[in-house]
């Protein structure tokens, strides 16, 4: 028999909304999923709320590693994986002590100034080639912003959408990168005490909503043009940008008076 769930109606009005952005998310529309934890954190502790959006990721991982199985980047997942390995374990080390405000004032200015370059950019400019360094430091900055607050997606595409990857092989390379990086912070939270079965039953309640949107990205990402795909990706990161940016500061500003 499954533990009781959250049922304040409260929860369900920002949850529900938050696995759908997930599910978008793992479907193929990366920048979405990383609006999900900061919802939910206006409910719970935001590494609370990040531990009971992980099963249900884990979930939506095993699906659409399935669905773009084929379709990845060997190269970036050598250079990204280490580094994401990294910054899990700084953010295992320093979860008690980094604000949650700081990180996502750091995740937004990093996806404002990436989505500010490409613009500035001449639109005919050429793909940029990321190098190995690269890829370990923003690796790094997605292994511990995803920790911390599921917001690995805005570094991680530092990375990667500069060198125009064929849409299908962007999707794959992310998924497959997020799946590992989802895997690596099982034990991390459970050492933390994060999980709980009341939580955990509550996942399993919002699963099927996961679901059924993963599929709806899937579908989305499959039937969207891949310059009309690019250009939604930038837009949703530069939205989720300026949320990261207003939720963060205008916390700390509050505590400050």
């Amino acid at each position: 028999m499954l533990a009781s769930i959250i049922t304040e109606p409260l929860f369900y009005a920002i949850a529900i909304p938050a696995v759908i952005f997930l599910g978008l998310s793992k479907g193929g529309f990366t920048s979405a999923g990383t609006a999900a934890t900061p919802l939910l954190a206006l409910y719970l502790p935001p590494l609370e709320a990040a531990a009971l959006l992980l099963p249900i990721l884990i979930c939506q991982d095993a699906i659409s590693v399935y669905v773009y199985r084929r379709e990845w980047s060997a190269w970036n997942l050598n250079v990204l994986l280490p580094g994401a390995m990294i910054g899990t374990a700084f953010g295992w080390l320093f979860a008690s002590y980094v604000s949650d405000d700081a990180i996502r004032i750091l995740v937004g200015a990093i996806a404002l100034a990436f989505v500010f370059s490409v613009w500035l950019r001449a639109a005919d400019a050429p793909p940029k080639k990321s190098t190995v360094l690269s890829g370990l430091f923003w690796g790094a900055v997605a292994g511990f912003a995803s920790f911390a607050s599921q917001g690995g997606g805005p570094p991680y595409q530092v990375h990667t959408l500069q060198q125009q990857l064929p849409k299908l092989v962007f999707v794959g390379t992310t998924t497959i990168f997020f799946a590992a990086v989802n895997a690596m912070k099982i034990v991390p939270y459970f050492m933390l005490g994060q999980f709980s079965a009341k939580n955990f039953s509550t996942s399993l309640v919002l699963l099927p909503i996961a679901v059924l949107t993963n599929f709806a990205g899937i579908w989305m990402v499959k039937s969207v043009p891949t310059k009309l795909f690019y250009c939604i990706t930038y837009i949703l990161l530069f939205i989720l940008g300026c949320a990261l940016l207003w939720h963060g500061a205008s916390h700390l500003l509050v505590r400050a008076q």
